[in-house]
């Protein structure tokens, strides 16, 4: 998070907090029965970008889930902007990635179990 200003990072976590809303109340249903959490949002300086880290689990639906998040794109900013027409002046464009730790830790408790 070094280089981020307090607006930056004050912005990423209200996104993080309005992303998370949004996602589950579309319920897991709408994500073919996975679990998704956003876990970080990081934004450019203009605050015009957003890349949002989920995670989902299972993780070997993660590139299928992510496709529909990806579809659902439009929408899930549409209710963005309707959560922080107040607080900022553009809804931030929306670029959703995978988070590998979930991965990561899944690897490390199979390390484990041998």
């Amino acid at each position: 998070m070094e280089g981020q200003s307090t607006r930056q990072l004050k912005v990423a976590r209200q996104l993080q907090r309005d992303l998370a809303e949004i996602l589950r109340s579309k319920g897991m249903a709408a994500f073919g029965g996975a679990l998704v959490t956003v876990s970080e949002v990081r934004i450019s300086p203009d605050l015009a970008v957003a890349k949002v880290f989920v995670s989902i689990f299972p993780s070997n639906k993660g590139q299928e889930v992510l496709r529909m998040i990806e579809e659902q794109n439009k929408a899930i900013r549409g209710e963005l902007g309707r959560l922080v027409a107040k607080q900022l002046r553009i809804v931030p464009e929306l670029i959703f990635a995978l988070d590998a730790s979930l991965d990561y830790v899944e690897h490390i408790d199979e390390l484990l179990k041998k």
